[in-house]
């Protein structure tokens, strides 16, 4: 099948990012079609804890999320192995929502504003038009065009998007991250963060009466575990208290978990040969950067900021670029950078102990270094 309309905008991957940057780009007027591999609604690998920086953001695209009556997390509980547990107000604070709730919820939204999605569908090539300023994308639903093409494809880099000069090579450890919904007594208004050997796992309230176990572990562990979770779970995960308590007493929604492997903490590029990326696509986020999916919605404001400006005429493609490239590592970098280096400190036993027993006396540093992980509301 060929499409024959040329879009202003298509975009490869329905997450958050991609979801918002269509809608926004829909509320101007351009014509936009995004291709999602999946169907929705579904469910992800994620913490599902949203930094309250993107609750006005989420509410403008159209959100009623004041009627959802979503927990409101203000407060912040952090263990080592040992049980020690360092408490700490979250002073701009988030709240809670399954992925499966909001991706549909945004999908719905963009339908009703007038954006081509397109489910079930993989991006299988992306060619520029030679003589042209137009891209062709070739999909498992047929042929498209578009002025501009954005990737917004998550953590794994597909085939088409990849470079010669920046191959997907195994550069640094591999996580694998784990996720269930659970029953269980812990306050709305609460987050805990629980450390074990070479991982952490979150837990706080959503939507629903569910609450949202996840948990990121280095692939060596669960290797020296047979591949076997239930077994990491039980020999590595519970030697933390707290953990083995949720394991013991919460009702599990589901036994079976979402899990997801090969992943992989690094910066990648906000731009790769034609295609403008935003989320986990430009570099994939550690949680302890404060919260990706806010990052990834705020990439879609500026990104369809410098869109809108380009197809209105008043940036060239390479100021495009250049804007786009710069207004990201601007917001992101050193938030990037913070998260990368308390994810190297957490899951040490002793190191892990001494630092949240360090903060527990120090609580301003504690302060700052939440502030550091956690945006400006936009």
């Amino acid at each position: 099948m060929e499409n024959n309309t040329v879009y202003d905008c298509a975009i490869a991957g329905g997450g958050l990012s991609g979801l918002c940057l269509a809608i926004q780009l829909a509320d101007k007027g351009w014509r936009v079609v995004l291709f999602e591999k999946n169907t929705y609604p579904m469910h992800k690998v994620c913490g599902e804890y949203i930094s309250m920086e993107s609750y006005g953001f989420l509410e403008s695209l159209g959100l009623p999320l004041r009627e959802w009556d979503l927990p409101l997390i203000t407060e912040l509980g952090v263990s080592a192995e040992s049980g020690f547990m360092l408490e700490a107000p979250l002073a701009l604070g988030g709240f809670g929502i399954s992925r499966y709730t909001l991706d549909d919820a945004l999908y719905r939204l963009a339908l009703a504003k007038g954006v081509t999605v397109i489910t079930a569908c993989k991006v299988q090539n992306t060619l520029p038009l030679p003589g042209t300023q137009l891209v062709s994308i070739e999909t498992s639903k047929g042929l498209f065009t578009a002025k501009i093409v954005c990737g917004s494809y998550g953590k794994y880099t597909p085939a088409f998007a990849r470079t010669q000069d920046r191959k997907e090579t195994d550069r640094g450890r591999n996580y694998i991250g784990v996720k269930y919904h659970i029953k269980t007594d812990l306050a709305r208004h609460r987050i805990e963060l629980h450390n074990f050997k070479d991982g952490y796992c979150g837990v706080s309230k959503v939507d629903r009466d569910w609450y949202c176990l996840c948990y990121l572990s280095s692939a060596e562990n669960l290797r020296r575990h047979g591949n076997d979770l239930a077994a990491l779970e039980d020999q590595v995960l519970c030697k933390n208290p707290h953990l083995k308590r949720y394991f013991q007493d919460a009702e599990f929604v589901n036994r079976q978990p979402l899990s997801i492997s090969n992943i992989q903490f690094r910066e990648k590029q906000s731009y790769n040969g034609h295609l403008f990326l935003l989320g986990d696509a430009a570099g994939t986020i550690s949680p302890l950067c404060g919260n990706g999916m806010s990052m990834g919605m705020r990439a879609s404001q500026l990104l369809a900021s410098h869109i809108q400006s380009y197809l209105q005429g008043k940036l060239t493609h390479q100021a495009l670029v250049n804007g786009y490239r710069q207004a990201w590592r601007e917001a992101f970098h050193r938030r990037i950078q913070t998260g990368y280096y308390l994810q190297g400190l957490f899951g040490k036993k002793i190191a892990t102990h001494v630092a949240l027993k360090t903060l527990h006396l120090l609580p301003g540093l504690t302060q700052k270094i939440i502030s550091m992980t956690h945006g400006q509301p936009f």
